[in-house]
């Protein structure tokens, strides 16, 4: 720790900066709240090998091709000029800029153009994102059937892309430099270090890019699941703006603090302020959750060589392992005794005594070869701040749901695990009463379902209010998809925390995307969800409703890949490659026949498998209320049956 004054806010903090322009200026604003500095500059700008694009954009500009120009960097603004006047002549590509619409994303690219003489036509104001970009052109410039020309600082923006393509821009890209390692990484890489051994307190991020290298950095060192554990956890990640922050929570990285404006100074003021009570708050957190954690490396652990566990990972077996969704339901008598007890589901879920006997008395009886804890998709949803119900006969409703983009603002970041304790305890009671050698699964739904439920407000066909934000306002979307996804995170790496041994992620509304529409709007939170979780620990995938999203579910980066009824097993495993392992299929109806189909239908799944290592068997959702019990425990007994045979 530092000496530091304690008269002084950040004394004795140990504050990490990866600042690259100003690191002086930021180690002397540090200094005086009291903090100890560690800046590493993590970043250069790089101009391209290749100016072919810049020479394009200044033909095109001087022959009256380009009417509108948006300059959204300082930088970018001098590169871009040093690269074309070479090529063309330097005063006319200048009296050209001057002649038409000129938008600046803030005061650096002002600056830039004022010193060779030029003035914007119009400049955007704080905080200076991309939204406020399209907000100003929605105001002042039309841009339907215009080519806009958008210089990029480093990597393009795809949001703002499509903002401009909805408006009916024609956009031309101007990609001018790329952020690269600085020359010198060796203080990037100690600080790197040190934030995931938990030795700084604060880590303040001034752009997007420097947190791109920085687990750039971990990822070469192989430290970036202890870097993310740490950011998550137990050091308190300040964003200097919005801009900033958005790139941040696509990088899986979710801030604890923004300051008023996006200026560096501010960023310090309000460490300084906040950050000291927001680090007892995430300590006092990552103690709560410190508990009989999954450690998947843990060979000697009774779970580890277990039927489920080897075909998580793809390794061969002697039985196909099989545990079913909702396997503890209203279809057994000693589940509807308990459920008896208190008013509705959710008051059960906050029973972790009543769901641990839930699930165990289940596994019992069924014969299973894997739990899975005995809670909802919801839950989740109350510490964000959304007034859930469960209503008798008409399922959960929301109601306070959100429908605009201005409602995001009453959604809360789940920053702490304190409102969900009784998941987590869940967790440790079911773990502590389960045999040994029975592999726990912990769950949460899916950002895509969540998001359609705090839109809906409860269960839909359509889906039309959650759709229709999706298309209309593709920022807004990203934002509370982002939250959702950053929450989840949390949620699942605490319940690992708590003694899970693999995690599902239910997306059981998701079937109601086409292909496209899921890469664009739900793939990257998802990839940013399961990238963000322990290494080894298993995840599974569960999607239903569109065979066709599987390939893309396998993109997302979990190991095993959740099947429904609606594709033959076999299909679906050249979809997702032979490298994931798959768990299916059979549909839950079947169930409600008798023994000689339940066996047929079986067979016919575990015949297109033929024994390759990975399958786990399991319904393509939930068991139904109506299943007669006895039908069940014949599946499973089946399942091992014959899948011993044919090893």
């Amino acid at each position: 720790m530092a000496n530091g004054s304690p008269s002084l806010p950040l004394a004795d903090l140990r504050i990490a900066s990866l600042e690259s322009r100003r690191s002086e200026e930021m180690t002397r604003l540090i200094e005086r709240f009291g903090g100890a500095p560690f800046v590493s500059p993590s970043m250069k700008e790089t101009p391209l090998e290749s100016p072919r694009a810049a020479i394009d954009f200044a033909h095109r500009l001087l022959v009256g091709e380009i009417g509108i120009v948006v300059f959204l960097t300082g930088v970018g603004f001098r590169q871009l000029l040093e690269a074309v006047e070479k090529h063309v002549d330097r005063q006319r590509y200048l009296d050209t800029l001057s002649d038409v619409v000129t938008v600046c994303r803030g005061p650096k690219p002002v600056v830039a153009m004022r010193e060779v003489g030029l003035t914007p036509t119009y400049r955007v104001p704080e905080p200076n994102t991309w939204r406020e970009l399209l907000q100003t052109l929605d105001q002042f410039v039309p841009v339907a059937n215009q080519e806009v020309a958008l210089q990029e600082y480093g990597k393009p923006n795809p949001s703002l892309v499509a903002g401009l393509e909805a408006r009916g821009a024609k956009v031309v890209p101007i990609p001018i430099y790329k952020w690269d390692l600085p020359q010198d990484a060796e203080p990037l890489k100690a600080n790197c270090r040190a934030l995931a051994a938990g030795e700084r307190d604060v880590l303040m991020v001034t752009s997007g890019h420097q947190a791109v290298n920085l687990l750039r950095v971990a990822g070469e060192l192989g430290i970036e699941d202890d870097l993310r554990k740490a950011l998550a956890s137990r050091t308190v990640v300040a964003s200097i703006g919005p801009t900033t922050t958005e790139m941040l929570n696509e990088l899986g990285i979710a801030p604890d603090l923004e300051p008023e404006h996006p200026k560096m100074g501010h960023l310090v003021v309000a460490v300084a302020e906040k950050a000291p009570q927001l680090l007892r708050r995430k300590n006092r957190s990552y103690v709560t959750l410190s508990g009989p954690a999954s450690d998947p490396s843990d060979e000697a652990a009774p779970w580890y060589d277990s039927p489920f566990m080897r075909a998580c990972r793809g390794e061969p077996n002697a039985v196909t392992p099989i545990w079913l969704m909702r396997q503890a339901g209203r279809y057994m008598a000693e589940y509807r005794q308990t459920r008896s007890q208190v008013k509705d589901v959710l008051e059960l879920c906050k029973r972790p005594d009543l769901c641990s006997e839930a699930m165990c008395t289940a596994v019992k009886r069924l014969g299973v070869d894997a739990a899975i804890i005995f809670s909802d998709l919801l839950p989740i949803l109350e510490p964000m701040g959304f007034e859930l119900e469960f209503v008798a006969g008409d399922g959960p409703k929301i109601h306070n749901p959100v429908r605009e983009g201005r409602d995001l603002d009453r959604v809360r970041e789940l920053e702490t695990m304190a409102e969900l304790e009784f998941v987590m305890e869940t967790c440790r009671r079911t773990r502590a009463d389960l045999p040994e050698d029975m592999p726990l699964i912990g769950f949460a739904g899916a950002p895509f379902t969540l998001a359609s439920y705090a839109i809906e407000g409860g269960g839909s066909r359509s889906y039309l209010h959650a759709k229709s934000l999706m298309y209309r306002d593709e920022g807004a979307w990203n934002e509370l998809l982002g939250k959702f996804a950053r929450g989840v995170s949390r949620y699942l790496d605490a319940q690992i925390q708590a003694g899970v041994q693999c995690v599902q992620i239910f997306d059981s509304w998701a079937g109601c995307l086409g292909v496209a529409d899921y890469r664009r709007y739900v793939l990257p939170h998802m990839q940013a969800i399961i990238s963000s979780l322990p290494r080894g620990v298993p995840v599974i995938n569960f999607a239903t409703g569109n065979p066709e999203l599987l390939p893309l579910l396998a993109e997302a980066g979990a190991g095993v890949i959740g099947v429904d009824w609606r594709i033959e097993l076999a299909d679906a495993w050249e979809l997702v490659g032979h490298d994931k392992s798959v768990q299916g299929n059979l549909d839950p109806t079947v169930l409600l026949a008798d023994r000689g189909e339940i066996e047929r239908q079986a067979k016919r799944i575990l015949d297109q498998v033929a024994a390759r290592p990975g399958h786990i068997f399991n319904l393509g959702h939930g068991v139904h209320q109506q299943t007669p019990v006895e039908n069940v425990i014949a599946l499973v007994d089946f399942v091992h049956e014959y899948s011993a045979k044919r090893t």
